[in-house]
């Protein structure tokens, strides 16, 4: 072999354990025995700290230096390849083996805990979990830090690479501010939507077969997927052939699992149309999770608040569901999917207010790490944003600061990531409908001119090509919120038939 084909080689070995470690974390949250959770988080550690091993060892740096004396002997793709393991290895290989390891087991096993907590409704039985995993954060953060600002930047970059406090800021200060000018209008200008129908029964067998279908119809594969139950839906991306996605079936909520499997399917797709050139190296996956929410939440918020689309698919629902909604005439179905109003839990928001859960987040993050506020407030302050943001304040820990599984995987920096999609994708979108009228497509028996396009300005090329990159390349331009607030401003005035 090569001096390339060998370091190709050793990658793969590295992809195979990372997809162990991914197939033993899947069956922890769909199908594990709950007495299981202690030897899961062995085999889960032990299997992630042997692939962190091999990409920080001596090996992996002799390949690097070769490489770097020698880049004469990379292909076109091979320097792809390396600049990404290199930037990884610099990332990495300063954290000790066995302190990866220890932080692996703690975030194995803090998701029964998490678990435990929500049953209980008791923050303060996640509380010492928590502070382990940000105590660990805080030690790696130096170790990970460049020239990042903050120690939040730092965690940030991990999910958004090139990613800031100081943008952030900006950004989420313009959507706040939109978002707050729109729900004063409709408030005072707007006529409010019936949700009556919303919360009939739907069994879970009509609404799966409902899923299935409108998934499939939107481009996911279930010959190179699969459909599970989850306490918090997630998609897991074990090769561009196996894009699992889960969702949560509430039977007098059918919306909920609904648009969740819609936007699960989104980022399933991502990972099915990346190019097979990028197999078994650190470019198989998405670039960053904000450009992975894009693919998402273009699927659940831009597909899923079309009403081209719901004209298609209402029929087909009310088929699946015999009698259930056969009072319920298109309109009225449509308008009822889009009322705004405040809710406590972010996964089951409307699409305006979605983003002011993000930034009560970002904010507690901040806070955590660049102000080092104490823990046992925690609670109260996530209490106390939602009352000042929405108007509400949660009843109990359940529906307030343990409603998210991220930080119980030790996800800090993520949260901003799910707003950073909302903006891409309506950015996406207005681009996309100066090519074809996207709400034609979606009037039609056929979607895959939207795949297509998304395929070729995003899914295609994996972790190639920062986000920043990818959306200049796409849109002409740099992320701009002014599409989003647009966008939210014409859906919500027709809904709420503000003239």
């Amino acid at each position: 072999m090569t001096k390339e084909q060998e370091f190709l080689a050793y990658l793969k070995e590295i992809s195979l354990i990372n997809e162990a470690v991914g197939l033993a974390e899947w069956d922890s949250q769909t199908g594990m025995p709950e007495e299981a959770a202690g030897y899961r988080a062995e085999v889960s550690s032990y299997l992630a700290g042997m692939a962190f091993e091999k990409g920080t060892n001596e090996k992996m740096k002799a390949f690097l230096d070769y490489f770097e004396e020698n880049p004469a002997e990379l292909s076109e793709f091979g320097q792809e390849v390396y600049k990404k393991v290199k930037e990884e290895y610099d990332l990495n290989n300063n954290i000790p083996v066995d302190r990866f390891q220890a932080y692996s087991r703690l975030t194995s096993e803090a998701h029964s805990i998490w678990v435990d907590a929500r049953q209980q409704k008791d923050y303060g039985v996640f509380k010492k979990t928590l502070e382990e995993i940000i105590a660990f954060n805080k030690e790696f953060i130096p170790l990970w830090r460049k020239d990042e600002k903050t120690p939040y930047d730092v965690l940030l970059n991990l999910y958004e690479p090139g990613m800031t406090t100081e943008i952030l800021d900006e950004v989420f200060g313009q959507v706040k501010d939109g978002i707050m000018e729109i729900r004063a209008e409709l408030a005072e200008k707007g006529t409010e939507p019936d949700t009556s129908f919303l919360h009939r029964h739907v069994s879970q067998a009509q609404q799966e077969e409902f899923v299935r279908r409108v998934v499939t119809d939107l481009g996911y594969d279930f010959k190179r997927g699969r459909l599970d139950e989850t306490v918090h839906p997630f998609m897991l991306d074990l090769n561009r052939n196996d894009a699992r996605i889960t969702t949560n079936w509430i039977e007098d909520d059918f919306i909920v699992a609904t648009l969740g499997t819609i936007h699960e399917a989104g980022h399933g797709m991502y990972e099915q149309n990346i190019d097979a050139k990028y197999d078994y190296t650190p470019l198989s996956g998405g670039v960053s999770m904000g450009i992975h929410e894009s693919q998402s939440l273009f699927n659940e918020i831009i597909v899923g608040s079309s009403r081209s689309f719901w004209k298609k698919q209402y029929p087909v629902l009310q088929e699946i569901t015999g009698d259930i909604f056969a009072d319920v005439n298109f309109e009225t179905f449509y308008n009822g999917l889009k009322k705004t109003q405040s809710s406590l839990i972010r996964i089951q928001a409307d699409t305006l207010t979605y983003p002011l859960h993000i930034i009560i987040r970002y904010e507690i993050e901040k806070m955590i790490f660049n102000e080092g506020v104490a823990l046992d407030n925690l609670a109260e302050i996530w209490n106390d944003k939602y009352e000042e943001y929405l108007g509400i304040r949660p009843e109990n820990d359940l529906v307030g600061i343990l409603q998210d599984v991220h930080w119980s995987g030790g996800s800090f920096g993520y949260f901003p990531s799910y707003a950073l999609g909302y903006m891409y994708a309506a950015q996406l979108h207005h681009v996309m409908n100066q090519e074809f009228d996207v709400e034609a497509v979606l009037a039609s028996d056929d979607y895959s001119p939207i795949l297509h396009w998304l395929t070729k300005h995003i899914h295609q090329y994996g972790s190639s090509r920062k986000p920043s990159q990818l959306i200049m390349d796409a849109t002409g331009e740099n992320l701009n919120p002014s599409y989003l607030i647009d966008y939210m401003r014409e859906l919500y005035f027709n809904v709420y038939d503000v003239k």
